[in-house]
């Protein structure tokens, strides 16, 4: 109003996975929002505080995730329950979606990515791991993994956890 005491804000609307029609998937990360349709005016005093949501490519790149740090890959469409994209590249035996939540170790011979349960390893066995081939790369029925057992992680191990992604999810 005319004396500044009633302050409307015009606001687009995010919503979290549980809020969707289907809900919270498994590889919907814990910090991950939509985007929706849902515009709204709402008073300037039913503001709580302030977040950051980055685009999917720039939250797997934060160095470190602050509390008010979330991301959005998908917009929403609040009526119907869509999403855009309606698709998204899928990793690992599972064929599940990334989710940044969640470790993954790439196979050094296909370049393909795999969650450490799914290929029956411990996040602590997959953290620890020099060099990894998949099932279908390693050599004629030997052991799945070809592991140095060497006491520290090398540099360029390629074993992602948290906000590391694989760089094919952006092609």
């Amino acid at each position: 109003d005319a004396r500044g005491g009633n302050v409307k804000v015009h606001v687009r609307w995010y919503y979290r996975p549980e809020e969707s029609i289907g809900g919270r998937r498994q590889f919907h990360g814990s910090k991950e929002l939509f985007l929706s349709d849902h515009y709204d005016v709402q008073s300037a005093d039913t503001i709580e505080g302030k977040c950051t949501v980055h685009s999917f490519k720039s939250y797997t790149k934060l160095d470190a995730v602050g509390n008010d740090d979330f991301f959005c890959r998908f917009e929403y469409n609040s009526s119907t329950g869509a999403f855009n994209p309606d698709r998204v590249a899928v990793y690992c035996k599972c064929e599940m979606p990334y989710n940044p939540d969640d470790l993954m170790v790439q196979c050094e011979g296909c370049s393909d990515w795999f969650h450490p349960a799914c290929i029956e390893m411990t996040a602590e066995e997959a953290k620890r791991l020099d060099h990894f081939f998949c099932e279908s790369c390693s050599s004629e029925g030997q052991k799945k993994l070809q592991n140095s057992h060497a006491a520290s992680r090398h540099s360029d191990t390629k074993v992602f956890l948290l906000r590391c992604c694989p760089s094919s999810f952006f092609r």
